[in-house]
């Protein structure tokens, strides 16, 4: 019968409790008091770490007296060290303890596995050899995302971008202690490092986890109803080429655009046109840095991945100006913090590529409406790209000018307008202003345009039936402004002889007009 010391690496991810029932280890095992505080600690913050490894134990227990194991392996909680010990400082006091009471360190971490042995002490090693983790199971063929539930059928989500169907893994609804075994390995393996395996996020009853390209995020009860994991994959990495865009648009991010926003609803690939974006300005020779959270962003190593989540709004903001960066993505905006790291970057003079959540191309200006104010938007944005099904579906450009907003007629309400146009044809869609108190976002796309009241319409055809024949004149109206169509031959004739009798009609009812080709 030996004596075997448990390293907190082996809680975790639950190779203790199957060495232990498969046989593997007899005698007295020692668990260190600090490990069970540490993991205490988390629990009780509802840290996603701290509720797999408690739970761990309460089935180490009560696997022992089920299987009538208890004579067999008796368990001993020691005090190795100090109380309030921390993650780091675990493997230290294992390997104290097993020198100074001649007992087998049991771990799961390569790193501690190599340590115990330059020491000179017996090592049991349950780490699992390398290879796919449960999670990486579900993914085949076109899987873009998993979807876990305890007590309901595993689904994915598969297909591409835009065009994807909800698909059924199995009939047999997954089980807590499934989900949990899933959730131990992605901790354990955190935990030992140098698996491309990342805790990037650790808040009371959540994790997100990185592992290679996956992103997962685990929700604990009671913030959901029931123990749940999201694994999501890239499914492509593109090129800026491979968007086919107009050579107008890649002349402007190449020479101009630098407040830039990627905007669009979630799944429509704006990380992976920000990934592409990113890895054009570096092959122009550009220094490239992001701000993720999580790190999920899969790029040359060239490029420096900054995590929001490891440092606050002013670290990052010194890192990056004091680095001079000429070009920083900020992978999903969410919250006023990152908005204003975003804007005051923006005015030191970096320049800004950040990544939105939008249903419309303007919904990603307005975000930015209520936080700045408006004669500050053209310089912290003049560009915005919008995202749906994986393509460029819209560009925008924004400019500041002094005008009587459309729709206003009187000159004394002049005022400064941000205007936004769709940046191919030159079209004015959209002008941002402040009436009194209000900001306005007021859209200016022609609508179907419909027929003008029959006084002004025969007031129009009385006042150019000199120019042009009736019957070759058409009138409507289209978003307030009355649009007068006369044959090309007529036209110059109208926009010279009959600008006088249209501006008196223009006073007369209180409308603007405008000439165009039939």
């Amino acid at each position: 019968m030996g004596k075997y010391v448990a390293d907190i690496s082996v809680i975790l991810d639950g190779s203790l409790k199957e060495a232990v029932i498969s046989g593997n280890i007899r005698g007295t095992l020692f668990l260190l008091e600090e490990a069970v505080d540490y993991l205490e600690r988390l629990a009780r913050q509802g840290d996603g770490v701290g509720l797999v490894g408690v739970e761990e134990l309460k089935d180490l227990r009560t696997s022992l007296e089920k299987l009538g194991l208890s004579e067999l392996v008796r368990v001993e909680y020691v005090q190795a060290g100090r109380r309030q010990a921390e993650l780091e400082e675990m493997p230290s006091l294992v390997r104290k303890f097993a020198r100074e009471n001649g007992a087998v360190v049991v771990t799961s971490d390569p790193f501690l596995r190599d340590s115990a042995a330059v020491m000179g002490l017996d090592v049991m090693y349950l780490g699992r050899e390398r290879g796919p983790l449960q999670i990486e199971r579900f993914f085949e063929r076109d899987i873009m995302s998993v979807h876990l539930k305890e007590g309901a059928p595993p689904q994915a989500k598969a297909g591409r971008p835009g065009y994807w169907r909800l698909v059924k893994l199995s009939d047999e609804p997954m089980s807590r202690g499934q989900l949990e075994s899933i959730v131990r390995e992605l901790i354990s393996e955190a935990a030992k490092g140098g698996g491309g395996t990342r805790l990037e996020i650790r808040r009371p009853h959540s994790l997100i986890v990185q592992h290679k390209d996956l992103r997962i995020v685990v929700a604990f009860p009671p913030v959901s109803d029931g123990l749940e994991i999201t694994a999501v994959k890239p499914l492509v990495r593109r090129s800026l080429e491979d968007y086919n865009l107009d050579p107008k648009v890649v002349e402007r991010l190449e020479k101009s655009a630098e407040g830039i926003l990627i905007s669009g609803p979630p799944g429509a690939g704006k990380t992976t046109f920000a990934q592409a974006l990113a890895e054009f300005y570096l092959s122009k020779g550009k220094i490239v840095k992001t701000v993720e959270s999580p790190r999920d962003m899969i790029l040359s190593r060239s490029i420096t991945q900054l995590s929001k989540n490891y440092a606050t709004s002013e670290e990052i903001h010194d890192l990056l100006l004091l680095s001079r960066p000429d070009y920083t993505i900020f992978d999903e905006m969410r919250d006023t913090a990152d908005f204003q790291l975003y804007v005051d970057l923006r005015l030191a003079g970096v320049g800004m590529v950040g990544v939105v959540h939008a249903t419309s191309p303007i919904d990603a200006v307005q975000r930015f409406v209520r936080r700045v104010e408006l004669g500050m938007i053209p310089s912290i944005i003049d560009t915005v790209i919008y995202m749906k099904d994986g393509e460029v579906k819209k560009v925008y450009s924004l400019s500041m000018t002094v005008k009587v907003p459309a729709g206003m007629r009187e000159e004394d309400l002049s005022r400064p307008v941000v205007v936004v146009k769709d940046f191919l044809t030159g079209e004015p869609e959209y002008e941002i202003y402040v009436f009194g108190e209000e900001t306005f976002v007021v859209p200016l796309r022609r609508g179907e345009g419909r027929a003008p009241s029959k006084k002004l319409l025969s007031a129009v055809v009385s006042a150019l039936k000199r120019y042009v024949p009736p019957q070759e004149i058409r009138v409507e109206e289209v978003d307030g402004v009355v649009v007068v169509k006369v044959p090309e031959e007529h036209l110059a004739v109208v926009a010279s002889r009959g600008a006088g009798k249209l501006d008196r009609l223009r006073r007369r009812f209180s409308v603007d007009f405008r000439v165009e080709p039939l």
